[in-house]
Parts: C-alpha cells; structure tokens; sequence
C-alpha cells in the first residue's frame, strides 16, 4: 500500500521533479524560448538519462537474482 502511495505522489509531482536549480532552470527557460538550439530538452534529457541508471542496474540485478533462483 505504501509503494501505491509512493508511486501516486511521484506521478503527481513529476513535473516539478523534472526541475534543475533554479538558476540553471531560469537560463535553460530564457534559452530555450530565444533559440532554436534546444539545449534546455538536452538538459532535461541528459538528467533523465543519469536518474534512470540506478534503476536499470538495480533491475538488472534482481531480475538475475529471480532468474538464478527459478532456475534452481
């Protein structure tokens, strides 16, 4: 019931999850509505990239730990 309530309260809050520091999301914002670059989506794409990591590893792992204990 707890990891319901979790998972619902990040999925609420993801937007402002997706935020960087404030200075670093005044200069993407400024940057983004006054060039054609994008470099605010690279931001914001890169910092996804490195939170999804742990979770891939993580998963990784378990999913050989239930592999390896089926197999046994």
């Amino acid at each position: 019931m707890l990891t319901l309530a979790v998972v619902a309260g990040m999925t609420v809050i993801g937007d402002v999850a997706l935020a960087q520091c404030p200075m670093c999301k005044t200069s993407l914002e400024a940057n983004r509505k006054d060039s054609k670059n994008r470099v605010g989506n690279g931001i914001n794409n890169g910092i996804l990239y490195l939170l999804a990591m742990p979770f891939i590893a993580v998963g990784s792992v378990g999913a050989l730990y239930v592999y390896r204990q089926r197999k046994s």
